[in-house]
């Protein structure tokens, strides 16, 4: 894609390559191996172009099944991430990390020019504090995946298919209209993308504060289907 942009002859009427931004996981569910990071972040700095990893559901990323990484490895392989905090037990706010020194300059002076500066930060950073104490941003998280699973499970027990296989707090069953009307009575998710005319997949997400009891009816609910 960069090098694409600098061959095109019209290059100067596009807006110029300044950032490369990802998430992990991604709004799909999946999740980058470390050896995709790395090669990611090498090509990155090849082309002199900042790594931001979007980390609104970082946690769940970090604890899916599957994944290689721990958090000091997203934060040797990248320039800029953040960590999640209202999908992840906060109250509100997320706490961006900058790794690259370069780009740590002035950035308290960015922050009150674009209306980030809290008065009262302090009280955003003690949610932090709190989260990272014994471990217990990825306790929660890792609860969010078990729920998930149990979801999954359900599904591909009765003969369900799936668009994506996430291994993350996010599901996503391609469910039949009629199926779906009956679970709509009585459980909220999101319609994700329709797949023909009878039928659609929609989103399951559970979260560090799922009851393993509401998972447990959901389940036999989908075992009654």
């Amino acid at each position: 894609m960069y090098q694409n942009h600098y061959n095109d002859a019209n290059h100067e009427h596009m807006v110029q390559p300044g950032m490369v931004y990802i998430s992990y996981p991604t709004e799909n569910g999946l999740i980058y191996t470390k050896e995709e990071l790395e090669n990611l972040y090498k090509v990155c700095r090849e082309c002199n172009l900042p790594l931001y990893i979007d980390g609104a559901r970082l946690g769940y990323g970090l604890m899916a099944d599957g994944s290689d990484m721990n958090i000091s490895d997203i934060a040797h392989n990248c320039d800029v991430f953040y960590i999640g905090g209202t999908k992840v037990g906060a109250l509100f706010g997320e706490a961006v990390v900058i790794t690259n020194e370069k780009l740590q300059k002035n950035f308290r002076y960015y922050m009150k020019q674009r209306g980030g500066m809290l008065a009262k930060g302090r009280l955003l950073g003690i949610q932090f504090d709190v989260l990272f104490e014994n471990q217990l941003y990825f306790n929660i998280s890792k609860h969010a995946i078990d729920m998930a699973m149990k979801i999954k499970k359900a599904f591909l027990d009765k003969g369900f298919k799936f668009l994506y296989d996430s291994n993350t707090n996010q599901q996503f069953p391609i469910i039949s209209k009629e199926i779906l009307s009956k679970l709509s009575d009585k459980y909220s998710f999101c319609l994700w993308e329709k797949i023909d005319e009878n039928t659609s997949t929609v989103r399951f997400c559970t979260s560090w504060a799922t009851k393993e009891e509401d998972v447990n009816e959901l389940v036999k609910d989908i075992e009654n289907l």
